[in-house]
């Protein structure tokens, strides 16, 4: 996206390798200190702006015809010469400033060095741990003694009966065991050489933060990612960690630390990652284990003969048009390799994985076996849902909120046939359970015969699976409003589920971003066996569109090298035509339209857009977050037109008889979330209108005299901008409040600063100015349902009144039309009485199954 901060070009330009760094020439620079004197300062000066903010804008107006090395010094060939001074530590130009930052947010996260230090001791520990069990309870126990088997004369078995000697440990150990044990040192040595490695950054880490940010780990907690985020850029504008940029923006933080992860999630969107795949006897199955992103980062990111040569630039190559087909076959060849070598260690891989799983839940499962039961969110659902530019926590943050729903829209499904066999097998297993603890109760010896204690665990778990198959008796199904709710927290929902939630293809498609621990953890421990073919039959495929894929869709940065250009959320550029307010598109969509087929590619909004309002989303989430961000024109124009055309359907709303709009069905599916939502939802529409709103709605009609009666106004109670911020503090705060919220997450969880953000489309709706006093931070969180709720409407509208113009362009087109049957609208959502009443109702709904149904 252009900015008056960021120059970038895109990769498919037919010009010079924008991987190399372009000769300029020498600039001078003068400072108000001393001039330079040798050459060496000059050269180093010379890789600074020269530009003011109007000269560096007047500059992006022009064709961007040269390209601005990323920030490292290895192929720039300049000297750079600086003098520390004393008593203070210098961090001027670190090298690879992403496995920096990225330390510095997993520093932030995991609450500082002693944490982190005993954390990678322990883990290292784990590991020894296991395979001195596995070699000691293989060899060095006698089972015979400890089973009973071995008479002992009405004497005690003791403990040092059931272990051999240690004079005896030597001979009973053999070749494999050794081999087994002499690979595990190897591997144990070389993971605490990483630890060691580790722990040394991780200490220059905390000088950083103890010296430069002025931050100690007993005052770490109390500091979000954000507070941390904005020291970083003043000690940026101090001692130039970057050298080719003065100052650092929060979208370049954002960029070094999850460039890799955003390349993913753009990938995700252009279905090009091995998600769906068919296994015979089973059909088409829906996984993204752990392992398989493990490789997938190896093969694209990290690994020899990946893509990017380092972390922050990608292969120079990729910038020659002409050689794609050589490009593929070497990826290609890259991933027949990694597979092979996955498919020769799965045996090792699964062991090690069946060992650590049931490890870490064994004493879970003992005590709750109903563990199992339970759901979680799923590797592809986490990276399906995520947005650009979103950290682990504030992605942990949002599917946290939606877990509760989510949990109550899927279990409110049940197989009428499951649910009999299961109320059957729990008679059954509950009978015989019961049987067995009386006779153990009547008699203790019972518990000692051969298997009882191992029958009453299987009938313990067949019961506790057999509960969750059975369907509650006092369950109310209102599966479109929990989806609503849903949505507005997950932000990304398949349009084509719209109305659609009681059946059963969106309960399975919702399923796989949803599932059952079990489910999870045996897909995890069966990786092994799967993840090679996977990668042979799926993944390899995909080698030519991969290439293309990151030739085309990556930018050069200045100040922070080669990154996804969806990352730069260019609504202008990547954005979707059925997301904006205005959009150029009209034209293409009618059937009659004939373009070129090389203009077709370089406009086609499928190909440079990405699906579900990805682009849109996350610029709207990361100004939330992030609101001293300075955007680009572009995207203050987006957010400005979005929050000027919501006052609008409102201003129409209260002053027509027409009162369905995308606003007013946002306003009431916002208000089935919850009671706080409920009171927020009805205060906006029942407040009264103010002057700067009615102007806004003239500018946006304006056919309309300023005097010009508009119809008949709603009635409402008048709520003033004061009174409405203490109500959004007060309901947002209502069932848990900021201060208790943080205290369970710890402040350092924290989405965005505490503050929250500066303006908002809750605060537009009210016609407030939105930088007075200081808001909660879940007003952020509000907000965002709201304006995700309200684009998806929006988005929604564009697509039935493009719909609709296709469809009357065909009628009017002579002769038999091969276009697709116009697929029937969507039924709006049903209102009875009185906004407030639709609102307050809550779970009020209509399905073709059920009717009207009420919680």
């Amino acid at each position: 996206m252009s900015s008056p901060h960021i120059n970038y070009r895109s990769l498919d330009e037919e010009m010079a390798s924008p991987f190399q760094e372009q000769r300029r020439p020498p600039v001078t620079v003068i400072t108000t200190t001393e001039k330079a004197k040798d050459a060496k300062t000059q050269a180093a000066a010379a890789h600074l702006d020269p530009l003011d903010d109007h000269g560096l804008e007047q500059a992006l107006e022009e064709p961007d015809t040269e390209h601005e090395a990323e920030d490292t010094p290895r192929n720039s060939g300049v000297m750079i010469h600086m003098v520390p001074e004393t008593g203070r530590a210098r961090w001027n130009h670190i090298e690879d400033l992403d496995s920096f930052f990225s330390r510095m947010y997993q520093y932030q996260q995991k609450h500082g060095f002693q944490v982190i230090v005993l954390d990678e001791v322990l883990q290292v520990l784990e590991f020894g741990f296991v395979v001195w069990l596995l070699v000691f309870v293989t060899h060095f126990v006698r089972y015979d003694e400890l089973f009973g088997d071995v008479p002992h004369n009405g004497t005690k078995t003791t403990l040092s009966d059931v272990i051999y000697p240690t004079s005896e440990w030597g001979k009973r150990v053999g070749f494999f065991t050794y081999l087994i044990v002499f690979i595990a040192a190897i591997y144990l040595g070389i993971r605490l050489l990483k630890m060691v490695y580790h722990i040394t950054q991780f200490a220059d880490i905390r000088r950083f933060y103890n010296s430069a940010l002025h931050i100690e780990d007993s005052e770490l907690d109390n500091f979000t990612w954000h507070d941390v985020q904005q020291r970083i850029r003043r000690v940026q504008a101090e001692q130039h960690m970057c050298i080719d940029k003065e100052s650092l923006t929060e979208l370049d933080i954002y960029h070094r630390v999850l460039r890799f992860k955003n390349y993913l999630v753009a990938l995700m969107n252009k279905q090009l990652l091995p998600v769906r795949f068919h296994l015979p006897l089973i059909g088409e199955v829906v996984s993204l284990s752990r392992g398989m992103l493990f490789n997938i980062d190896f093969i694209l990111f990290r690994g020899p003969g990946s893509p990017f040569q380092n972390n922050w630039q990608l292969r120079d190559e990729f910038a020659v048009r002409s050689n794609q087909t050589e490009l593929a076959q070497r990826l290609s060849k890259l991933i027949l390799g990694v597979a092979l070598l996955n498919l020769l260690l799965a045996p090792v891989i699964f062991v090690w994985q069946l060992i650590y799983f049931s490890f870490s839940y064994a004493n879970i499962l003992r005590k709750e076996p109903g563990a199992l039961g339970l759901r979680t969110w799923s590797n592809y659902g986490r990276l399906y849902l995520r947005h650009f530019n979103e950290l682990d926590h504030e992605l942990d943050a949002r599917l946290n909120r939606a877990y509760e729903y989510a949990d109550r829209y899927l279990n409110s499904f049940s197989s009428p046939l499951l649910a009999v066999i299961a109320r059957n097998l729990l008679f059954i297993s509950g009978g015989l359970l019961l049987f067995l603890l009386v006779l153990t109760m009547y008699s203790i010896h019972v518990a000692e015969v051969e298997h009882v204690v191992t029958i009453m665990a299987v009938l313990t778990t067949v019961g506790v699976i057999a509960r969750t198959l059975v369907p509650d008796e006092n369950l109310i199904w209102c599966p479109e409003q929990l989806m609503t709710a849903i949505l507005a927290h997950v932000h990304y929902l398949p349009s084509e589920w719209r109305q659609q939630a009681h059946t059963a293809r969106v309960r399975q498609e919702f399923g796989h971003f949803f599932q059952f621990k079990a489910g999870y953890l045996l897909s995890e421990v069966f990786s092994p066996f799967v993840t090679p073919f996977v990668l042979i039959f799926v993944f390899r495929p995909k080698a030519m569109e991969l290439v293309r894929f990151f030739r085309t869709f990556t930018v050069s940065v200045r100040g922070v090298g080669n990154v996804c250009s969806f990352a730069q959320m260019d609504v202008r550029k990547h954005g979707n035509p059925d997301w904006q307010l205005a959009s150029e598109l009209d034209e293409m969509t009618r059937p009659g339209t004939q373009q070129p087929h090389h203009q077709q590619q370089q406009q086609d909004p499928q190909q440079r857009s990405l699906a579900g309002g990805k682009t849109e989303m996350s610029l709207l989430r990361f100004t939330l977050n992030n609101p001293e961000w300075q955007m680009p024109k572009e995207a203050k124009q987006f957010l400005r037109g979005v929050r000027e055309h919501a006052v609008g359907e409102l201003v129409q709303a209260k002053t027509s008889t027409v009162q369905e709009n995308p606003l007013t069905n946002s306003l009431v599916s916002f208000g089935t979330i919850g009671e706080e939502y409920c009171s927020l939802a009805n205060s906006v529409l029942a407040a009264q209108l103010t002057p700067h709103q009615l102007e806004i709605s003239q500018s946006l009609r304006p056919g309309m005299a300023p005097g010009q009666s508009r119809g008949p106004t709603s009635g409402g109670f008048p709520v003033a901008g004061s009174d409405f911020r203490q109500m959004l503090q007060q309901n947002l705060s209502a069932s848990m409040g900021p201060t208790d919220s943080m205290r369970h997450l710890g402040l350092s969880r924290a989405e965005g600063r505490v503050e929250g953000p500066g303006e908002t489309l809750l605060y537009g709706l009210c016609g407030m100015e939105p930088r007075v006093g200081r808001t909660p931070l879940n007003v952020g969180v509000a907000d965002m349902c709201l304006s995700a709720l309200y684009l998806h409407e929006l988005s929604q509208q564009r697509r039935q009144a493009r719909q609709s113009r296709i469809d009357e362009a065909e009628d009017e087109r002579p002769g038999p039309s091969n276009w697709p049957p116009r697929p029937p609208p969507a039924a709006p959502p049903a209102t009875a009485g009185s906004r407030h009443t639709v609102i307050t109702s809550k779970a009020a709904e209509s399905t073709p199954l059920l009717g009207s149904i009420r919680s």
